[in-house]
């Protein structure tokens, strides 16, 4: 048998094992993130909780209208004290007995119910409620720190790795100052000035949050810088200055976007880190304060009274689950991107 009946004989071997009526589809590199991500059973736990989370904060107020974030139970009792006053005239004693009528809250720290799913806190508000609400503040100001610094990390990132020399070092110093802040301490200063400046006690974690993004994107610039000092050295990028790009369409079209796998996992695990700051700034008592829900506050109240601590873990134990759950899902969803997004996995 020559060469060329060799051939068709393996030609035709191979047309009758493949199927004339199927086509052959490549995976397009979108669709392969998304299928290594949902192979993830973390990832997709991570998911699963923070769309949950989504859901509870943001459409639970709106189908559990039985009870406000601010509104308290005030279906409440008379309590009637008497007080008795010796008076002496003239060498007699009268006794004076005097009635006051006081009305109380009579639901403050009631335990979970038909009426309150979770109870009440020490102060009437309904906890359930007012967990809902307070899940929204943390993802909110999570949401926009985060989206702020990423936003800010990237242009001072870009343009240091870009240029070098003098403005790369100008804003690496700038960054290593800003690091180099103590935190808490200025938290302090900033939130002595607000309460003084009397600005409402529910936008104020919004302007800390401004003063944490201001601080922390030095982070995400020191990544970017990195990854644009290996990058602006490849041929594609020769190839852009050959044909005369602008400078910001070279950064922000051809580099910015090759730092993006690794700008997407960081904003992800910064999320679950941004949440727990700031629920550690209200349970300091220095972002969202009463009468207004957040997590880190309704926890703040085991601070001050042991009672609740001990005996009443309906008012603050939700609050903390509901913590651990948000940082938790964020990082397994970090996690499952970073996996996802390497190149060299096979799997």
């Amino acid at each position: 048998m020559d060469e060329n009946t060799k051939n068709e004989a393996l030609e035709q071997s191979v047309e009758s094992e493949v199927p004339h009526d199927k086509t052959v589809r490549l995976m397009s590199p979108t669709r392969m993130v998304v299928r290594r991500f949902f192979r993830s059973k973390l990832s997709v736990v991570g998911l699963i909780m923070v769309v949950g989370l989504f859901i509870f904060s943001f459409l639970g107020p709106v189908i559990y209208t039985q009870w406000g974030e601010i509104q308290l139970d005030e279906s409440g009792k008379t309590e009637y004290s008497v007080s008795e006053t010796t008076y002496t005239v003239n060498g007699e004693e009268y006794t004076l007995r005097q009635t006051t009528e006081k009305y109380l809250k009579d639901n403050f720290l009631a335990p979970p119910s038909a009426e309150h799913i979770l109870g009440t806190d020490n102060e009437g508000y309904d906890v359930f409620v007012r967990l809902m609400y307070g899940g929204r503040i943390s993802l909110i100001v999570s949401f926009i720190a985060v989206f702020l610094i990423t936003i800010l990390g990237v242009i001072m990132g870009g343009i240091a790795g870009y240029f070098g020399g003098a403005i790369d070092n100008v804003i690496m110093r700038l960054c290593d100052v800003l690091i180099c802040l103590p935190g808490i301490p200025i938290l302090l200063i900033i939130s002595t000035i607000l309460d003084a400046s009397g600005i409402d006690a529910k936008y104020r974690i919004y302007l800390l949050m401004i003063y944490l993004t201001f601080i922390s994107w030095p982070g995400t610039a020191r990544l970017v810088r990195g990854q644009i000092l290996s990058l602006r050295e490849q041929e594609y990028m020769i190839a852009a200055e050959a044909m005369g790009f602008s400078t910001s369409r070279k950064i922000f079209k051809h580099l910015v976007p090759n730092v993006m796998p690794q700008l997407i996992v960081q904003m992800s695990l910064s999320l679950g880190s941004m949440i727990l700051y700031e629920a550690t700034l209200s349970y300091l008592n220095l972002g969202v304060k009463a009468p207004y829900a957040a997590w880190g506050t309704m926890i703040n109240i085991i601070s001050t009274n042991q009672d609740v601590l001990q005996n009443h873990l309906n008012v603050w134990v939700p609050a903390g689950i509901c913590i651990v759950i948000a940082v938790l899902g964020f990082n397994f969803i970090g996690d499952g991107l970073r996996d996802a997004l390497d190149p060299k996995a096979r799997r």
